[in-house]
């Protein structure tokens, strides 16, 4: 009969001893985790899994443990179950330090799509400076263009007006000029005498 109780601790054994190396497989895997933060989250919910089936098949070999009729056998397994608690324990808070260093990862991701978006619209700003500056130089050159332009003009209406001046100057004497010579026809016509 103690060959038949053996037999279920053995495979509790066993299955302890299992989940055991699995899990140390998985807390390898996340270390050599390179892939996005969505493999690193499947990683890290496939370890708190198996976490969850070791600490079950401590407790069951707790109760085993307690089952057994003599109290040698039943104080191994009891202190076997504590020695597994403690290296659990350890593992969780390796696993706790996986998952801090899955979330700074993540972290770090989420800042360095940040940083990239915010050099991005850096980029933009400054093509937009430089599109900006050369449309004002552009405008710049224009303006001095015009400006030349205008002061062409404004000289030739300055002449202009002179001429403008000296024609009415000119016409104003003609006029006179002619005026005096009709009056001197005049005068000698009607007053031959005079």
């Amino acid at each position: 009969m103690a060959a038949a109780a053996d037999v279920p601790v053995r495979v509790c054994h066993q299955e302890l001893v299992k989940f055991d190396l699995e899990i140390k497989a998985a807390v390898q895997d996340i270390r050599d985790c390179m892939g996005p933060i969505s493999t690193l989250t499947e990683l890290n919910a496939k370890v708190k899994e198996k976490f969850q089936q070791l600490r079950l098949r401590i407790q069951e070999l707790e109760q085993m443990a307690k089952e057994q009729d003599k109290e040698s056998e039943k104080q191994a397994l009891l202190l076997e179950v504590e020695n597994h608690k403690k290296q659990m324990l350890r593992k969780t808070t390796k696993e706790s330090l996986a998952e801090g260093a899955s979330n700074i990862t993540e972290n770090l991701m989420g800042i360095s799509r940040m940083m990239s978006q915010q050099v991005q619209q850096s980029e933009e700003a400054m093509q937009t400076l430089v599109s900006s500056s050369r449309t004002i130089l552009d405008a710049n050159e224009e303006f001095k263009s015009m400006s030349g332009t205008i002061q062409l003009g404004r000289k030739l209406i300055t002449k202009y007006n002179r001429r403008e001046l000296t024609d009415k100057l000119l016409i104003f004497l003609a006029l006179a000029l002619f005026l005096a010579t009709v009056l001197y026809i005049l005068k000698k016509r009607l007053f031959p005498f005079l």
